[in-house]
């Protein structure tokens, strides 16, 4: 059975491969995110990532058509107490900011459309600099205290911010932050690593990358030539366009040939490797985008494969 890791400083303990579900109720409709989410559960798969703001992109969508998804999804499988739910407050077209009102509005109907009477792991989707730390941290706690949420964390925020919010809640005896969700991968290192991922190692937090496969072009379906049906191929093909990224391309092609394993685990196993990082996120469409992306459970790369990929995707 696969070892899970545990978050940071919680007591969360997590399957190294976090399921996103940025997808559902989007380009995954109902009848695909259960079978998705039904064959994560199956390959031993504990910890869902979604958002509240999920998808209100989309046509016709307002927001928390994810969270919609999962709770059905819970419900008919009866399964709650075995996954770790992750959401996110700050980006919902009806409870935008990180105000102390809109994180204490924005959980309850996240805890309404989730179904649940509490949230595992609790993001603030986007800083919002024009809320002092000490509310955020403060309104986080409360929740806390409340049994609504177990653990808290932070995505797409500064080292100083983040820093800040650290030194206050351990300070005031508050809950703190025990995970930090940026944007990481084989093609995207520079806002992560550096002054970002020294606060997160200084304070003993769990990274919960985004975008691990680059939009999907760290699947190697993104070719010179070829066409993809989907949401995404603008902005994964976009990679083919830079030096950085055709070679991280080659490094994962000869890495992968050698392990006989498929791209998209060989560049999310790199990623799990890191300092710092307890599961990477990766979404899927249909069942048969999933297997790649648990089976970085079981692929430990050698010391010489990393630094293959490591030297390929430095700048």
């Amino acid at each position: 059975m696969t070892s899970l890791r545990r978050l940071g400083t919680s007591d969360l303990q997590v399957f190294p491969l976090a399921l996103g579900g940025n997808v559902f109720g989007w380009s995954a409709d109902e009848a695909q995110s259960f079978a998705v989410l039904d064959a994560y559960a199956a390959a031993g798969g504990n910890f869902v990532d979604t958002a509240d703001v999920y998808s209100a992109w989309a046509e016709g969508n307002e927001g928390g058509e994810s969270e919609t998804v999962i709770r059905r999804w819970l419900a008919s499988r009866g399964n709650r107490s075995d996954i770790l739910v992750a959401t996110k407050v700050g980006a919902h077209p009806g409870f935008k900011g990180l105000d102390a009102p809109t994180i204490k509005a924005a959980a309850e109907e996240s805890l309404r459309r989730l179904g649940t009477d509490h949230i595992d792991l609790y993001y603030t989707h986007f800083d919002d600099e024009s809320v002092p730390v000490e509310e955020i941290v403060t309104a986080l706690d409360q929740l806390v205290k409340d049994g609504k949420v177990r653990a808290v964390a932070a995505s797409n925020i500064s080292p100083e911010r983040l820093r800040a919010s650290l030194d206050f809640a351990e300070a005031e005896g508050l809950t703190r932050y025990v995970a930090l969700q940026p944007q990481y991968n084989l093609v995207s290192r520079d806002t992560y690593e550096g002054p970002l991922l020294d606060v997160v190692e200084q304070g003993g937090l769990a990274a919960v990358p985004y975008y691990g496969l680059a939009a999907g072009f760290l699947t190697g379906k993104y070719r010179a030539g070829s066409t993809v049906d989907s949401v995404r191929a603008a902005g994964a093909g976009r990679h083919l366009e830079t030096e950085r990224g055709r070679r991280v391309l080659a490094a994962l092609d000869a890495v992968a040939e050698a392990r006989g394993a498929e791209l998209a685990t060989v560049a999310l196993a790199w990623l799990a490797s890191r300092p710092t990082v307890a599961a990477p996120i990766a979404s899927a469409r249909t069942v048969e985008q999933l297997p790649a992306l648990v089976a970085v459970a079981d692929l430990e790369l050698t010391e010489a494969e990393l630094a293959t990929l490591t030297e390929a995707s430095a700048v």
